[in-house]
């Protein structure tokens, strides 16, 4: 399942297919028809870390930055941890996305890495593994990193069709099943909000630099 936002911030589902869950071929045949139906290279591609799906995205659109969800990495890094240490690791994962600067979040990274590498070393392991995706967003407009900081969007929204599939098993064809879960995106569409701060994406496609989620001019470049 694919969602794309348009210049007037409005989501839409992009694509719903059927496939093996982390397989790249699967992701590869729903990314290149959306190349084929005339999708351009996304300036950046929110998901889990479902391998798959980005070894496709580095074939198809290889210039789309990346960016992984901090909630599925958050849950993966804490499923390392005891359930005694879970709370306090949290807020110390919190503290880095949750930073007001890029440099600010590097220097919680570093210091979530010291305090818990030499008795957690699967946790610390598993955050490294995607140390540069999880920072992307920090190159875009601070109003949108609510919504590109995770896949919480497509998550929930999944949440609703899966309810309802649930209860269809053994009932649907293949093609009967498809359908019903684009009806039912098609329903959800409706009560999705538009992306906040939707005014910037034309300066995001149009190639203007962010820094920090503040736009990059040529006054505080020479400030910095």
């Amino acid at each position: 399942m694919v969602i794309g936002v348009n210049e007037r911030g409005e989501k839409h589902f992009l694509a719903i297919e059927d496939g093996v869950r982390e397989s790249t071929q699967s992701w590869r045949e729903v990314l290149l028809k959306l190349k084929s139906r005339g999708m351009t290279a996304p300036q950046l591609a929110i998901g889990n870390g479902a391998m798959g799906f980005w070894a496709a995205l580095e074939e198809i659109y290889g210039e789309t930055r990346q960016q992984r969800c901090w909630m599925h990495k958050t849950m993966n890094v804490l499923n390392c941890f005891p359930k005694s240490s879970q709370a306090k690791a949290k807020q110390s994962l919190h503290a880095i996305w949750q930073a007001e600067t890029k440099a600010d979040a590097e220097t919680a990274f570093d210091l979530f890495i010291t305090t818990y590498e030499a008795k957690y070393r699967k946790a610390t392991l598993c955050l490294q593994k995607a140390h540069e995706e999880l920072m992307a967003f920090y190159d875009f407009p601070a109003q949108h990193w609510q919504s590109i900081r995770t896949s919480n969007p497509i998550e929930s929204s999944f949440a609703t069709i899966r309810h309802r599939t649930k209860r269809s098993k053994g009932c649907l064809s293949r093609d009967g099943m498809l359908h019903m879960m684009f009806k039912l995106g098609q329903c959800a569409e409706k009560n999705w909000r538009r992306l906040r701060g939707f005014d910037h994406l034309t300066k995001v496609v149009s190639g203007i630099k962010f820094k920090d989620g503040i736009e990059v001019t040529e006054v505080n470049q020479a400030a910095a």
